[in-house]
């Protein structure tokens, strides 16, 4: 005997074959019997047309691991694309009908496909500039610097190459990873040059150093005060160092001749063409002015920018003037600072650095702005509508900042402001709970375990906090969205490593600096892609693999995923796409 169910299902059957018979009889009657040649007899005509054949791909990617970073974290294996957008995902056999005779069709072989990389946070035209125009000081793990008499060897190689009469300039010096201990000094400079002016800048990008004929021109001496949110660090004696801290740097700083258009350009194209190379179709400009918004654009109608950049400009002045015609150049929220760095000592903290500054055991930084001034620029571009993304690296700074987004909120209540705190680096848990009741994004500048996480734990800020700095865990527990960068040209744009790290969080020398804020290699991975497109305002637009989203794409030689977690940094990008054209692909 059937069961009740299977009774039930017969009859449904049944009176769903019953129904179809009673349609296509309905259908043949309106047809009618006065048809075909007036012979009185049924013509048969289909109910329902054929379907339309299926929309044919300009490229096809097929056979492979498909991270589409979508809501639900859906893994596909082919992805169809035309007019630069994602026409299809799914499954390769699905996706078949999508391939005509004009279709690009490329075989992953079981490799991983992943949405761009979508850099949250770094400064593209001042990376490419330093590439080009910059001699590299960097230390180990970065460069060779290990100490001060390479780094002056360095600069004195740079003289030989620019003439007697250039400005002498470089980047990336760490005074905590050159054999001396210190920063270089005006006299150790003034070995290089005593005729020319030599300008080189911290790693961190808040601090350099001025040889004798640069401060001079700047017209700093013992009398010269410091300037609001700077320090020009003095000798024993009272005479200036060489040493200038945070709005210092750019008294000597803005004195030097500007690069050259064609330089801005060629500085772009050679940077742009770097991060395609690393999986990045979109980058982030930060702290862009006018003339680098012109240049970026410039480059983009030249066909010298192979991804696109949403330029972070410092102030609205002279963007009036700015034209972008390209899709590539886009501008997005304002940036601002509240304070410096803290491998600088210039970093606002709530607590003093764990290694007294100077001897100073109360000594916590310092602000780049009083609060107040702060909260009234914060507030004025709030009611004006637009983002505002701010530097604080300090808890203090932190605690600055959240007053400023809190009273734009109370006075002008904006839900979807996405304000952003730019690199987060020692935030605490009550400003988490205040940044989720706020909607504000924390953006981690993660790398800092890698890079300076021993230091961290050992000089700056001591091995409790030092566990917590960039708490994406914590952060991810709450639900709220945030995003992690690389900050470059601080340190290398290196994506995998910038994940690998923040799902290990292992420093340089090997050590784990807070593994209870690990996160997953596909949280890392959302942080890096359809996270950042939202910070950005273009989460419908781009940052997962969807339907009619812009096929911004890259090839990876594993799944981050799925290798071991120690094993992320070492996969390989193997092509980058750019809405539907590759414009990277690896030669190995």
């Amino acid at each position: 005997m059937k069961s009740a169910f299977s009774q039930a299902k017969v009859r449904s059957r049944s009176r769903s074959i019953g129904a179809a018979l009673l349609l296509a009889v309905s259908s043949m009657a309106m047809v009618g019997c006065n048809g075909g040649g007036g012979n009185g007899g049924l013509e048969i005509a289909a109910s329902v047309p054929p379907p339309p054949p299926a929309q044919a791909a300009q490229v096809v990617y097929k056979n492979g691991t498909v991270l589409t970073l979508d809501e639900h974290n859906t893994v596909a294996q082919a992805v169809a694309i035309s007019d630069g957008r994602i026409l299809a995902v799914g499954a390769s056999n699905a996706i078949e009908k999508h391939i005509g005779s004009a279709t690009r069709v490329v075989d992953l072989g079981g490799r991983t496909l992943i949405p761009g990389i979508y850099d949250a946070h770094s400064h593209l035209v001042f990376a490419g500039t330093n590439l080009l125009f910059e001699a590299d000081l960097n230390s180990p793990p970065i460069g060779p610097v290990q100490d001060l008499s390479q780094l002056l060897s360095v600069l004195e190689e740079q003289r030989a190459k620019l003439g007697p009469d250039a400005w002498i300039t470089g980047f990336g010096y760490d005074d905590t990873l050159l054999a001396e201990k210190r920063h270089p000094t005006r006299a150790d400079l003034d070995r290089v040059s005593a005729t020319q002016p030599i300008l080189i800048t911290h790693v961190s990008g808040h601090l350099a150093v001025a040889n004798s004929v640069a401060l001079a021109l700047a017209g700093i001496d013992a009398a010269t005060s410091d300037p609001s949110g700077g320090v020009i660090r003095k000798d024993a004696s009272g005479e200036p160092d060489g040493v200038l801290e945070e709005t210092a740097v750019q008294m000597v700083g803005g004195l030097k001749p500007p690069l050259t258009a064609a330089q801005v350009q060629a500085a772009t194209q050679a940077i742009s063409a770097l991060y395609a190379s690393r999986g990045v179709t979109t980058a982030s400009d930060g702290a862009s002015g006018a003339d680098g918004i012109k240049a970026l654009e410039a480059a983009a109608q030249a066909g010298d920018l192979a991804i696109r950049v949403v330029a972070l400009p410092t102030s609205m002045s002279g963007l009036d003037t700015v034209d972008l015609q390209s899709r590539k150049v886009k501008i997005g929220g304002i940036k601002t600072f509240a304070d410096g760095s803290i491998q600088g000592y210039t970093g606002y903290l709530g607590q003093p650095y764990h290694t007294p500054f100077h001897g100073d055991a109360s000594y916590r930084g310092f602000p780049r702005a009083d609060r107040e001034a702060l909260a009234q620029q914060v507030l004025g571009h709030h009611k004006a509508g637009r983002q505002l993304l701010v530097h604080g690296n300090g808890d203090a700074a932190i605690d600055d900042i959240l007053h400023a987004f809190r009273r734009a909120q109370e006075e002008a209540p904006r839900s979807n402001a996405r304000h952003t705190v730019i690199h987060s680096q020692t935030v605490r848990e009550d400003q988490l709970d205040e940044m989720k009741r706020l909607n504000v994004i924390p953006s981690y500048f993660i790398l800092h375990t890698y890079y300076w996480g021993d230091r961290h734990r050992d000089v700056f800020l001591g091995p409790v906090r030092a566990e917590r700095i960039s708490p994406a865990r914590s952060t991810a527990d709450r639900g709220m969205v945030y995003t992690i960068h690389a900050d470059t040209p601080v340190v290398p744009m290196d994506p995998m490593r910038l994940i690998w790290a923040a799902v290990n969080r292992v420093s340089t020398s090997g050590a784990v600096i807070g593994s209870a804020q690990r996160v997953s290699a596909i949280d890392a991975l959302r942080a890096t892609t359809i996270n950042a497109a939202y910070q950005n305002f273009e989460e419908k637009e781009r940052g997962s693999i969807e339907v009619g989203k812009w096929a911004d794409l890259a090839v990876l030689s594993a799944n981050p995923a799925a290798v071991d977690p120690s094993a992320i940094k070492d996969i390989r990008v193997l092509e980058t796409v750019l809405e539907g054209k590759s414009v990277y692909r690896s030669t190995d």
